[in-house]
């Protein structure tokens, strides 16, 4: 379906929990949301934003859009990057947008929205470069999809920008496609914890 043109073992967690886990994650940002004046009104969940333009990633600063892979955005109630508004956003998930999630999670800070590109929406490629094989990266607004809600392919041989990463697919059929014929595994949004992805990202 995609063309493969010119231009990171198995995590121990399988999808087998997706079904569940997907209602308790939606039902977290939704209380994340939560009411505002007492419960008077709900506060309004904010849309992804384009990350095109030259916008640095807030975890190690490169530029999103010039490397393969997902990109991610993440908004707080009431905390935001440092020097700008809402959102935080990232050129990678398991290198920037988890570990900072993890990060400020610790300190506080409540995300009222989660989004990551979403391989089930946008036209893909694949590309080779010195043997490995990479998938490409999207920016605009309308490819980003809720994370609660993705299959992440872990453990395939598609890479992103800087080595292995956490592939996102809305679709389950899509995801179980893509592991056929890349191999990996899935799993969901509340399998990935601090934990696992400290031994997904070094093995």
């Amino acid at each position: 379906m995609h063309d493969d043109s010119p231009p990171g073992d198995s995590p121990p967690v399988a999808l087998t929990r997706r079904a569940a886990t997907k209602a308790a994650s939606l039902g977290a940002l939704a209380a994340l949301a939560g009411c505002l004046g007492g419960g008077s009104r709900r506060e309004r969940v904010p849309d992804p934003v384009d990350l095109s333009g030259g916008k640095e990633d807030d975890r190690g600063g490169m530029v999103i859009g010039l490397h393969a892979g997902p990109n991610g955005q993440i908004f707080y109630r009431d905390n935001a990057p440092e020097g700008r508004d809402n959102p935080a956003w990232f050129h990678t998930l398991g290198m920037g947008l988890f570990p900072y999630h993890f990060e400020r999670r610790e300190l506080g800070w409540e995300a009222t929205a989660v989004y990551v590109t979403d391989y089930s929406t946008v036209d893909y490629e694949l590309s080779t470069e010195d043997g490995d094989t990479f998938i490409s990266t999207h920016t605009a607004a309308d490819t980003f999809g809720d994370a609660a809600e993705m299959a992440y392919v872990v453990g395939s041989e598609v890479l992103g920008g800087m080595g292995r990463d956490l592939i996102p697919f809305s679709s389950d059929a899509d995801a179980d496609g893509f592991v056929a014929e890349h191999g990996g595994e899935l799993v969901s949004f509340d399998d990935v914890t601090p934990e696992w992805l400290r031994g997904y990202m070094r093995s």
